[in-house]
């Protein structure tokens, strides 16, 4: 969903010569823009722009000051880059449960909680969440930090408070697949000031600046940044600039999502042997997927084929026609490198720390959360795109209700 908006704002900085965020020849300060419409839509103190969902990742968990002996706990539907920003920070990833909103347990999140656990990872994952109160009730019960990840679900909201307003922290993707986009880029934000100055010299090579963008060594809270190294995680201002027209946009495209998504909700609920994904609050959800619950696995294997087989699929419906199953990076027993428990390095690191002991016996083959791995086997998924309208979402319906009725499930 781009225009001449973003065109033109990416041809503002080009002509100002002036592509980094904070010097140049004639500053346009879209990166400052962005933060600042973010802050005003959901309600928080602080934003920072980041050069991806992957780096916000790791500026939020080294901003929350987790580090080996420590342990986040996860939900098993998530993306290889939430594994990978609490591995490089030299922690413990802890698996846990989905339920039928495919996010995460809070049953399991409290069965789960040990000595070790200092943070819980909240992803909404596929365009909105699942018992949100329920799972920051038992995260403030046992002082966990809470990591909310919105990379999917821009835009969503939870009884009409923006996702991204719930966490300690919390971090969006506008990577290409994501509700707006830059291609790559992302956000993260807080409403403490500690915690955003943290984030900042995170993101930063460990170091704050000043008004006037110059990296200066004194840190107002010094003993917050004791054990402190950060990265080259900026945003530039050609991705800000184009972020700047994608954000205007955001409710014009969750709301035709949310049209399309619902629509197809409505009559597919009614196909033979479908139940719909747990939505604890629909006017919420940003409407990028629609996730449905077959019988059983095989039911859900004919059914995804014989749809495919009519022109459900990648190319002329949307975002794809898929078993949860083959979600592949997005499964925690499809990363091969959590499954293998592969180190950063060659001390063996994580799993080596002897501050990490704990953790020996963590499994992550598939059978670790074994009703996440029966729902992945009997769900599918339909992308929605905003594109999509009334006659589409019809014809998609259509199929779904004549594949049902050709498997003898009607």
């Amino acid at each position: 969903m781009m225009d001449d908006a973003e065109v033109e704002n990416v041809l503002k900085v080009a002509r100002a010569r002036s592509p980094f965020r904070y010097y140049g020849e004639d500053m346009q300060y879209f990166a400052l823009q962005l933060e600042e419409a973010f802050m005003k839509r959901l309600d928080r103190k602080y934003a920072l722009a980041v050069n991806s969902g992957t780096g916000a990742l790791s500026v939020a968990v080294n901003a929350l000051g987790i580090g080996p002996g420590d342990e986040v706990l996860i939900p098993g539907f998530l993306y290889v880059a939430c594994i990978g920003a609490i591995i490089r920070a030299g922690a413990i990833p802890r698996l846990v449960e989905v339920d039928e909103s495919m996010c995460m347990d809070p049953d399991d999140l409290e069965r789960k909680i040990t000595p070790h656990s200092k943070a819980v990872m909240i992803i909404q994952m596929a365009g909105t969440t699942g018992r949100l109160d329920e799972l920051l009730a038992v995260a403030r019960k046992h002082n966990l930090l809470v990591l909310e990840d919105v990379a999917q679900a821009a835009g969503a909201s939870y009884r009409g408070k923006p996702l991204g307003s719930f966490g300690d922290i919390s971090i969006f993707s506008f990577q290409l697949n994501k509700n707006i986009t830059c291609g790559e880029g992302g956000l993260v934000t807080c409403d403490d000031y500690v915690l955003s100055q943290r984030a900042y010299a995170a993101h930063d090579h460990g170091y704050p600046r000043d008004k006037n963008g110059k990296v200066y060594s004194y840190i107002e809270h010094e003993e917050a940044m004791q054990t402190f190294w950060g990265e080259g995680r900026r945003m530039s201002e050609l991705c800000a600039a184009m972020m700047v027209a994608q954000e205007q946009k955001l409710d014009g495209i969750v709301g035709r999502m949310r049209r399309a998504s619902q629509r197809l909700y409505d009559g597919l609920q009614e196909v033979a042997g479908a139940q719909i994904r747990a939505r604890v609050d629909p006017s919420g959800d940003s409407g990028n997927n629609v996730i449905l619950i077959w019988p059983t696995a095989e039911i859900c294997r004919e059914m995804v084929e014989a749809t495919r087989a009519e022109g459900v699929r990648d190319r002329y419906f949307g975002g794809g026609n898929n078993i949860l199953n083959q979600w592949h990076v997005h499964v925690y027993y499809g990363n091969r490198n959590l499954v293998e428990r592969r180190p950063i390095n060659h001390t063996g690191r994580p799993w080596s720390d002897p501050f990490n002991a704990f953790a020996q016996d963590y499994s992550y083959d598939r059978g670790t959360l074994p009703r996440t791995d029966a729902l992945f086997d009997r769900s599918s998924s339909l992308g929605v795109s905003p594109a999509m309208d009334d006659a589409l979402c019809d014809r998609i319906i259509e199929i779904f209700h004549q594949s049902a009725r050709r498997l003898g499930l009607a």
